[in-house]
């Protein structure tokens, strides 16, 4: 699979949209709002099908690991865990809006996780969720774990205990499952604080016998293992609620709505991942605070990815084109058609803030190449760092309000997008 992470070159296609009509731009004939709506559908459907592939592709590497451990398969999980995140974060402005993703999505992407949960870590350094008591659960060390008073049997680890787990003793932050349970058994704790550095965990975490390191090595493959092929069910449940051949799915009854429902969950879910959830929960907390352990991949330091494909997510529902991870694109009839076609202005305005606000998330996504990553941007007296993170959440907060008027030109009325309690 061809890595992606370049910044992809969208301007023409953005310039396009601004410049001629609706009907010169349709997929066929004039654009109206079900058609609108019937591919995002297929956008929804396509992307999703790339986060399983994706996540197919990662369930091999990972076996190639648990067969042979050695640093060499250890990178290389890593590298399809990086590569899976590129599909799956695009999906994630499908979630504000449709409730059958929004419900769901928890078990895959939750964070921050306290990660003593799941394995060992180095106590001095760890930071966890205060009054949390499985916050030093350690799973992998024991048959069974007690949180809150409630004791539970983990000595079979199964993809339906690891579900079960998620929120155990009533706290967000005991996260048994998803990207980032796997993101820290491949990785383990970042120690760097905000130097530069990742998650050193060795391959010898996996190995057998005598070579074991830190205990429990067959366990954890287990456990790794399984979360693994939950993140596949997961996912096929997904591709199943948007495939375009069943009668009884989460698509069909979106598009038995009215259309104007269907563009209402389009633009909210386009505005609330813009500001409640990019621009606030995932850069301002982190920022405001000054907190590593607000940095959304931050076992891996892939965060500056998952903002950029965050991003790319809502231009791709705008423009109705999505690139797919074997190279080919898919284009429709997109919201940018109709609303060119309703109010020509707002329509150029937004495409433009859309430009810039991937603009700045790709010069936070270059410099974290350089490398200065998303967690020593947010170093205290790091004013280069944070005027790049305020810049982009600046962009992303001018969007959101571009967003709120062309729900109104479309005739949807009142739409608020979800700001996640944050004030810009």
């Amino acid at each position: 699979m061809p890595t992606r992470f370049a910044q992809r070159p969208l301007r023409r296609a953005v310039l396009l949209a601004a410049l001629l009509p609706a009907s010169a731009i349709a997929s066929e004939g004039d654009v109206t709002a079900e058609k609108v709506v019937g591919h995002y559908a297929d956008l929804a459907h396509a992307n999703f099908d790339d986060a399983l592939g994706a996540a197919r592709t990662l369930d091999q590497h990972i076996e190639a690991l648990l067969d042979n451990p050695s640093q060499e398969t250890l990178q290389a999980a890593r590298d399809a865990w990086r590569q899976a995140r590129i599909p799956y974060m695009q999906t994630e402005v499908f979630r504000f809006g449709n409730p059958v993703v929004d419900d769901w999505e928890g078990q895959l992407n939750a964070w921050p996780l306290d990660e003593g949960m799941i394995d060992y870590v180095k106590s001095d350094d760890y930071q966890h969720e205060l009054g949390n008591a499985g916050a030093t659960a350690n799973i992998i060390a024991n048959q069974s774990i007690q949180v809150g008073g409630e004791q539970v049997d983990v000595s079979e680890l199964t993809p339906e205990l690891l579900a079960d787990l998620n929120e155990i003793g009533g706290s967000e932050a005991n996260v048994a499952s998803g990207y980032h349970a796997i993101e820290f058994l491949l990785w383990g704790q970042d120690l760097n604080g905000f130097d530069a550095g990742h998650g050193e965990r060795k391959a010898s975490d996996f190995m057998s016998g005598e070579d074991c390191t830190n205990g429990n090595c067959e366990r954890r493959g287990t456990y790794l293992e399984t979360a693994s092929q939950l993140l596949i069910n997961d996912l096929e449940w997904m591709v199943a609620q948007w495939a375009p051949e069943s009668d009884d799915n989460y698509r069909q009854a979106l598009l038995a709505e009215s259309p104007q429902e269907g563009l209402r969950r389009m633009l909210f879910g386009m505005g609330s991942l813009s500001l409640g959830e990019l621009a606030g929960e995932r850069m301002k907390v982190a920022l405001e605070a000054n907190s590593v352990e607000d940095e959304h991949d931050c076992f891996s330091d892939n965060t500056h990815n998952s903002h950029y494909f965050n991003g790319q997510g809502v231009q791709n529902v705008y423009t109705g084109r999505y690139e797919r991870q074997d190279g080919s694109t898919l284009e429709g009839p997109a919201l940018a058609d109709l609303l060119a076609s309703h109010d020509a202005e707002l329509h150029a305005t937004l495409s433009s803030q859309l430009e810039a606000s991937m603009q700045q998330l790709g010069e936070i996504k270059q410099a974290a190449e350089n490398p200065m990553y998303f967690d020593m941007m947010i170093a205290p007296g790091n004013e280069e760092g944070a005027e790049m993170v305020n810049s982009a959440i600046a962009s992303l907060v001018e969007q959101t309000g571009s967003i709120e008027k062309a729900a109104g030109a479309l005739g949807v009325d009142s739409l608020q997008s979800d700001d996640a309690g944050h004030n810009f």
